[in-house]
């Protein structure tokens, strides 16, 4: 039969306490539909149905292109409502997936499984819990067979001891999932038609149910409060940290490494604590990242190391270079090969030559920098016009004295030496000292202004 998947990301999440819509808030830098659509794409259903609701054109926006139909639930009647808009587009022969845009730790073998499961009946996920607070309580009866699904607020003390919750997905015949939706009324605690009476109706009626049962709760677990979501960012980020060491990364603590993105390691990598990956982001062998960095869209290659509190950003980094401590790479930085980078040292739009050092206290912008510059402390770039940027070029084996003012555009001819506070706006000649400073003068007789003494009454 051919699948099709909706996806219910109509809700508001009252108890994120946000005006942001529940399904764009990001886990791991992502928005939480992404995971669930990802997971739904892995599947190649037919189509892929999102209903939505609740700030709805923030969520179609933020999926602007994403393969995916969009259909509006204008009045938030409950879940089963919800679904109720998308099956109109669905042949009657095919097989309903039904998902969660706020459950990311979803496994496509999981969702697969599920989707085989339904053959002409109902097909559920559970879990079990120690303390399913919150969560719908799959009621079983006689040989264990499915009952019903009874939400928090409408079960009764019993029911609520129960450990096994529903997992809030399902698979089913669509013909027949639309026979069940119309039975389901809003007699509950919410006033709201719910998806899980369906489970209810469907096992009255004889039908045959299969739940499936997941090992890990937490690839069922939805995201209803900000708590619930710092919890599911610490589990998917510790099941990063669990890759990179079985690849044989040296983690420094599994528990603070936050990788919201794609990083790429080579052999013998270490990360220290506290350091957050963005983007996609390479090291090469041997690569050392110190504690508290950020690397968002970054490639570094072999032997460099990269010392604490450094941000890298859109940045290029050659082998064997050394940047930080508390250095920053901006977009459109690129280090050649045994490039040092020292601290409060920032760099952008600029190519650094190889062997080259800027080791404190400068800045580098929109600049050209040959093989073995050394670029003193207190030096920068003037770069910007106010109006317009433009550009310096520091040519090979030249000397900038510390406190240097580089006024572009300007060229610092091969082998030039820079006085130290010097401010150069023309053009050097090669293999010259060039100073430009005010003429020093001492004022003979000369006294400091005096406090003028103060009234009192």
């Amino acid at each position: 039969m051919p699948l099709h998947v909706v996806i219910l990301a109509a809700g508001q999440g009252k108890r994120m306490h946000s005006a942001l819509p529940k399904v764009l808030h990001p886990l791991a830098g992502r928005p939480l539909l992404a995971y669930v659509i990802d997971a739904a794409r892995a599947l190649r259903p037919e189509r892929i149905i999102a209903v939505h609701g609740h700030g709805g054109a923030a969520v179609k926006a933020a999926f602007d292109g994403a393969p995916v139909e969009w259909v509006e639930q204008a009045r938030q009647l409950g879940t089963g409502h919800a679904l109720l808009q998308a099956l109109p587009r669905i042949p009657r022969a095919a097989t309903v997936l039904v998902l969660n845009g706020d459950v990311p730790l979803l496994r496509v073998e999981t969702l697969r499984k599920l989707a085989k499961s339904a053959g002409k009946g109902l097909a559920i996920a559970t879990s079990d819990l120690s303390d399913p607070e919150g969560y719908g309580r799959v009621v079983r009866g006689a040989g264990g067979r499915v009952l019903r699904i009874v939400e928090q607020k409408d079960a009764r003390p019993a029911e609520r001891a129960i450990r096994e919750w529903y997992g809030g997905f399902l698979a089913a015949n669509c013909s027949r999932l639309a026979g069940w939706l119309a039975k389901v009324a809003n007699r509950n605690a919410q006033k709201e038609y719910y998806l899980t009476d369906v489970i209810g109706i469907a096992a009255a009626g004889g039908a045959a149910l299969t739940a499936l049962k997941a090992t890990d709760s937490r690839e069922f677990a939805g995201v209803n409060s900000r708590h619930e979501l710092a919890l599911l960012e610490r589990a998917f980020q510790n099941a990063q940290a669990k890759k990179l060491l079985d690849a044989g990364v040296t983690l420094a603590d599994l528990w603070r490494v936050d990788v919201r993105g794609q990083l790429v390691c080579g052999q013998e990598v270490a990360i220290d604590v506290n350091c957050v990956f963005e983007g996609r982001v390479m090291l090469g062998d041997r690569v050392r990242i110190g504690p508290n960095c950020v690397l968002k869209d970054v490639t570094v290659a072999a032997d460099t190391e990269v010392r604490a509190f450094s941000l890298l950003e859109n940045a290029e980094v050659g082998a064997r270079c050394r940047v930080g401590p508390y250095a920053r790479l901006r977009p459109g930085a690129k280090l050649a090969e045994e490039v040092h980078i020292g601290n409060f040292v920032e760099v952008k739009a600029s190519r650094i030559g190889a062997e080259s050092k800027a080791n404190h206290l400068a800045y580098v912008g929109d600049s050209e920098v040959g093989a073995r510059v050394n670029i003193g402390a207190g030096t920068i770039t003037c770069n910007y016009d106010g109006a317009n940027k433009n550009r310096t070029v520091i040519e090979d084996d030249c000397f900038i004295g510390s406190n240097a003012t580089l006024v572009a555009p300007v060229r610092i001819a091969k082998g030039s030496y820079i006085g130290a506070g010097s401010t150069i706006s023309k053009d050097t000649p090669p293999g010259q000292l060039t100073v430009a400073r005010a003429k020093q003068v001492s004022v003979p007789r000369w006294t400091p202004p005096r406090k003028k003494p103060t009234r009192t009454s």
